[in-house]
């Protein structure tokens, strides 16, 4: 054996053994572990075989110094997982991508206000202001109704020419048109659209088009494959890959998807395009994109399919998407609040207000309350109850289990009819702690406020203050019981409990706020 041979093997089991690998040797040699030589495990279960994925490399496969004679064993190797299964990617997109179509729109979007303001402003009356208009570089706001164009993407369902995509794609268009794959273009009618989950059904005049499997996207776990296709920018039949990030995700505004996020690249013309799993078969509508530049920055949410088809089934029959409303005003439970209702961890969705008349009042749903499952279904954050209403029917029944004074019950709802100024709301939790001054509300300021009752909140101190407890917030409840007097909140400090919830007004809203006492 040579120096330099030497050299290369102590540098090789220095290496080996940083990355946690005992090695034994004798005069003659030493040799790498079977684990590290790729020697399958014979209590490992096989992988699942499927025509769209091959088998990933080995990536732990190594060549075997020439002369071994002892063993080396790793130091308390965990169990394997499985062997992950990289999907057929030029499959899936040979076999699904001439169902994925791009969309063309032109119209009219009405110019701003200030646009209009300006446009009526002083001088623009003026005909010698007038004659310069055409001079270059001299601007004018806009008049009247804009022209744009715009561009997305879709995929076709039915081979008579059902085609979904995005609401917003096709808002305020006049005309859509759709590109195939294989440059045939079609005028497309829009059968109808729903903003609240950005959904929209387009049909074109053909026969025998190619469709796209579809798949289930309550299969699809955190880590999964994924590849989507679409026309980014305007580059027609562009594929992308990546893994699902998360699921369930709720979004700000008034959403009641409960979105697929994942790291695949999309860009502005992806919307609409379809999102597939390692089989093909599609399990999402691309949506949206988080991004502080304009383009992709690793995270992109996508419509689950099932979604989508409700939606479109409703569009189909009527034309028209009726969603549902509960009646009441949510917040996501932190640990001190979870602790303060007596839960052992922070899952379900506070309600912190109950709209009069609503299908909440009516099923004698309160302020405190916590919803902790619908129709068996776990509810984990305050958004998956609002996916699950916003995504019912009117009149459709729902069994809430619910958490009230420490204790469980259930009750069952008939959802109302979604208004469409009143939305459900899913607000975020504030913090706050006692260390405030207090005084009953006088007549007047009940009659102007329009509260029933409670503790106007004077000065705020200490803990309360460094938790963003304001002056001029009202203290309506304690701990689930209604205040209306300073004996009543001391009764409840009494015991001297470590946390205990406020229920606050302010602004008109209300909203529970955990206090630590401890």
């Amino acid at each position: 054996m040579t120096q330099t041979t030497k050299f290369a093997l102590t540098a090789t089991a220095a290496a080996l053994l940083g990355a946690g690998v005992t090695l034994t040797t004798t005069a003659s040699g030493w040799t790498l572990p079977a684990w590290v030589q790729g020697k399958a495990s014979t209590t490992a279960a096989p992988a699942a075989e499927s025509p769209l994925a091959t088998p990933a490399p080995d990536a732990g496969a190594a060549a075997q110094p020439s002369a071994p004679t002892a063993v080396a064993t790793p130091v308390a190797p965990s169990a394997a997982a499985p062997a992950a299964l990289v999907p057929n990617y030029r499959a899936i997109v040979q076999s699904q991508g001439p169902a994925v179509v791009g969309i063309t729109v032109a119209g009219l979007h009405k110019a701003g206000n200030n646009g209009a303001e300006l446009a009526e402003g002083p001088g623009m009356d003026d005909p010698f202001f007038r004659f310069f208009r055409g001079i270059p570089g001299l601007r004018l706001p806009p008049q009247g109704p804009q022209p744009f164009r715009g561009q997305g993407s879709g995929f076709i369902i039915s081979s008579d020419g059902l085609i979904l995509t995005n609401a917003h794609v096709v808002r305020d268009a006049k005309q859509v048109t759709v590109k195939l794959s294989d440059r045939r273009e079609f005028s497309a009618q829009v059968l109808g659209s729903d903003p609240a989950t950005d959904i929209a059904v387009l049909r074109v005049d053909a026969k025998g088009l190619p469709t796209v499997q579809l798949g289930d996207a309550k299969q699809v776990q955190v880590g999964d494959y994924v590849l989507a296709i679409g026309a980014p920018f305007g580059f027609e039949q562009t594929a992308t890959q990546g893994i699902v990030s998360a699921k369930g995700r709720s979004l700000p505004g008034e959403s009641v998807v409960p979105f697929i996020q994942t790291d695949a690249a999309v860009n502005p013309g992806n919307s609409g395009g379809p999102l597939f799993d390692a089989s093909g078969r599609v399990i999402g509508v691309n949506a949206q994109i988080y991004s502080q530049s304009g383009g992709f920055q690793g995270l992109a949410f996508s419509i689950p399919v099932d979604v989508a088809l409700k939606i479109k089934d409703q569009i189909v029959a009527h034309g028209k998407v009726e969603h549902a409303r509960l009646g009441v005003t949510l917040q996501d439970l932190s640990a001190p609040l979870a602790a303060s209702f007596g839960l052992s961890s922070p899952n379900g969705a506070l309600v912190s207000s109950v709209v009069p008349d609503s299908a909440a009042a009516k099923a004698g749903l309160k302020p405190g309350d916590v919803i902790t499952a619908i129709d068996g279904e776990p509810v984990n954050v305050a958004g998956d109850v609002s996916s699950r209403v916003g995504l019912a029917r009117p009149g459709d029944k729902l069994k809430l289990e619910l958490w009230r004074d420490k204790a469980g019950r259930s009750e069952v709802v008939s959802l109302g009819r979604a208004d469409k100024d009143v939305q459900e709301a899913s607000a975020a939790p504030q913090g706050g702690q006692l260390g405030l001054a207090l005084r009953p509300l006088q007549p007047q300021e009940l009659r102007s406020s329009g509260l029933e009752g409670g503790l106007l909140i004077e000065r705020v101190s200490g803990p309360a203050q460094l938790a963003g407890v304001q002056p001029g917030d009202v203290l309506l409840a304690l701990n689930g019981k209604p205040v209306q007097n300073i004996e009543q909140v001391r009764e409840v400090l009494k015991s001297k409990p470590a946390q205990v919830a406020l229920l606050v007004a302010r602004d008109g809203q209300q909203l529970f706020v955990p206090v630590r006492l401890g």
